[in-house]
């Protein structure tokens, strides 16, 4: 079966056109105007994933995420913005946005980050690998409780905690998290932590692990700890305790 779309749009040429070319690429399209007709979709037929635009009239995309967060509606969303400002596409990510595309964009863009959405939300194996096969950057066993560094994990629960702080994480921060912890010491090329939190390898030109690495910097840091996720200029990041 096909990938169900639910596109919320208010240019016309824009939400025509990417409803063209999702529709080529193979999935099922539902397209919208605003936030209102959006929410009203999104509560008849849950899709596999939302594409948001930000500037809607009336509700406006992150308005869309909150309400459906709130709701515990935990379905993938790709928020379009023409907003560049670091700011600005941290307040997507604290609505609850998954993943974010600047305007303009490339369409094969829009079709990758939705592949990586679309496969970190299909069902964990329910058979892990043995340890003794991971490589660093590749997928480890879902469902065991993680501890490093001061930090715990649930993976079943999608719960972290550090010490007794539990971290409210947006699902794209928690995959990012999980990787770092599962290769705790490991220094990860960008395009390692790209490929595996994605799908895709963006370029040395993107900001996006940059902009999501600074997120999850800002909820794990305490005053007087050591950090936790360090930069290795030129390379990528590790996660390590001092």
């Amino acid at each position: 079966m096909p990938h169900t779309v639910l596109l919320a749009e208010d240019d016309r040429a824009i939400r025509n056109a990417l409803e063209r070319a999702l529709t080529l690429e193979g999935y099922r399209v539902t397209a919208v105007a605003d936030g209102v007709e959006a929410l009203a979709q999104a509560h008849r037929s849950r899709p596999d994933v939302l594409v948001l635009d930000v500037m809607m009239p009336g509700i406006d995309g992150l308005q869309v995420c909150r309400v459906l967060r709130a709701e515990g509606d935990r379905t993938p969303v790709l928020i379009l913005t023409a907003l560049v400002e670091t700011a600005d596409r941290i307040a997507g990510l604290d609505a609850g946005a998954d993943d974010y595309v600047v305007k303009p964009f490339d369409v094969e863009e829009v079709f990758a980050r939705l592949r990586a959405l679309l496969r970190r939300a299909a069902p964990a194996p329910t058979e892990p690998e043995p340890a003794a096969a991971q490589q660093p950057g590749a997928p480890a066993p879902s469902g065991r409780p993680l501890e490093t560094a001061g930090l715990r994990m649930d993976p079943q629960a999608r719960r972290a905690w550090r010490g007794d702080r539990e971290l409210e994480l947006t699902r794209t921060e928690f995959e990012l998290l999980e990787l770092l912890i599962r290769n705790a010491g490991v220094v990860l090329e960008h395009s390692t932590i790209y490929d595996r939190i994605w799908g895709y390898d963006f370029g040395p030109g993107s900001k996006n692990l940059a902009v999501y690495v600074g997120y999850l910097r800002r909820k794990l840091d305490e005053p007087g700890a050591p950090q936790l996720i360090h930069t290795v200029r030129g390379v990528g990041y590790v996660l390590r305790e001092g």
